[in-house]
């Protein structure tokens, strides 16, 4: 018999904020975070110095798992195109489940209109990671124009993640082709 370790209370409130967040939006309020959490406000407030505080920390725990749900390991063999593709498979592969609400770090961005909140800092700096990858991986392929090919993908990564979080569009058979003309016409390998 194994026996469940329980979760601390700073452990409950990033779930609750990871959790309600996605699902709802970060205007959610602290009452309904700390209530899901089991958490008294005075306990979130002696944890976190703010609302703010405490999604921008949901954000930073969920980075490293958003990464490795996205991105290729580093030396996996396949060529920059190949691991380009594969980060698109995977969004193409996540948008299928039914609770997919789109890229949580595309939807704080557009919630919070203040740059300079805490939570938006993490999610530029998140989605910044992603272009980074893009572009990185467009130079090792030879890209005509690595910066412009990153800033294309993540146009389309954005676009696609929204379009099938808010249930506008099924990315099966979409998603490939439309990157394959992209990554065709930046003479990407």
């Amino acid at each position: 018999m194994t026996t469940k370790v329980k979760q601390s209370p700073r452990e409950r409130l990033l779930e609750a904020a990871a959790t309600l967040t996605y699902r709802d939006g970060v205007g959610i309020g602290v009452e309904a975070l700390c209530k899901a959490a089991g958490v008294s406000k005075r306990s979130m407030y002696q944890l976190f110095e703010s609302k703010d505080e405490l999604l921008a920390a949901s954000l930073e725990e969920r980075a490293a798992a958003f990464a490795a749900g996205l991105l290729p390991a580093a030396d996996d063999g396949r060529s920059p195109r190949e691991r380009i593709l594969y980060v698109f498979e995977r969004v193409e592969l996540q948008a299928g489940a039914a609770e997919f609400r789109g890229c949580r770090y595309l939807a704080v961005q557009i919630e919070l209109k203040d740059r300079a909140h805490p939570a938006s800092r993490v999610a530029h700096r998140i989605k910044a990671d992603l272009t980074a990858f893009f572009r990185s991986e467009g130079e090792r392929g030879g890209a005509s124009n690595p910066h412009l090919l990153a800033r294309q993908l993540i146009l389309v990564f954005d676009g696609a993640s929204a379009r099938a979080g808010i249930g506008a569009d099924n990315l099966t058979g979409l998603i490939a082709p439309t990157v394959t003309t992209l990554l065709d016409a930046a003479d990407m390998r």
